[in-house]
């Protein structure tokens, strides 16, 4: 009995709270809009401004695409020609990995996991390379490291630089046509 009335309390307290916010809103409303009204035609009295003409369009000479005994690059390729085309282009490259070398322990690190930390000159300059693990190794020119057959080509005292081969993106994967492309490790502050 007592739940029953405190929810029936509840009930006309929401209806009451209901009925005041109406009748806040609806004395709110007024049909008095002389200021908008006024607004509006201030605005429409203004004078009207001048829009320039689009400027003349510009005709463009057509281009004449001669082929001059090349291939035509809108038609598809023909598989036997490509290929032929690709063993053409691998023979005039000339670059490719040594796969027949046993690979140093560097090689089997990425080149963006290592860092430079030092030098070491005796009779020849070594650099002093950091593995992500933490183990320091000793490098010269002719040293081989990270995954892309990078072969060191010059030590100075801020910067390894090497000479890595990367197949052609475009090449085919089977006989890929390798690049050369520079990388370097710069000597980085140690604590």
């Amino acid at each position: 009995m007592k739940n029953s009335l405190k929810s029936n309390r509840k009930y006309r307290t929401k209806f009451f709270v209901l009925h005041l916010f109406c009748l806040a809103l609806t004395a709110c409303g007024g049909n008095d809009f002389s200021d908008l009204d006024q607004k509006i035609a201030e605005i429409k009295a203004r004078p009207k401004g001048h829009i320039d003409p689009l400027p003349p369009l510009k005709t463009t000479e057509p281009f004449s695409f001669d082929l001059d005994g090349s291939r035509d690059p809108f038609k598809p390729m023909d598989k036997e020609a490509a290929a032929a085309g690709t063993e053409a282009e691998e023979a005039d490259n000339g670059i490719k990995p040594d796969l027949t070398r046993v690979k140093e322990d560097l090689e089997s690190h990425a080149l963006d996991t290592l860092s430079m930390v030092g030098t070491i000159k005796d009779s020849t300059l070594w650099g002093l390379v950091k593995s992500n693990d933490g183990t320091i190794y000793k490098v010269k020119v002719g040293n081989y490291m990270g995954f892309n057959y990078g072969k060191i080509i010059e030590i100075t005292n801020d910067e390894i630089k090497l000479t890595e081969i990367v197949p052609d993106k475009n090449s085919d994967k089977e006989k890929p046509r390798w690049n050369e492309q520079p990388a370097s490790l710069k000597l980085v502050a140690t604590e």
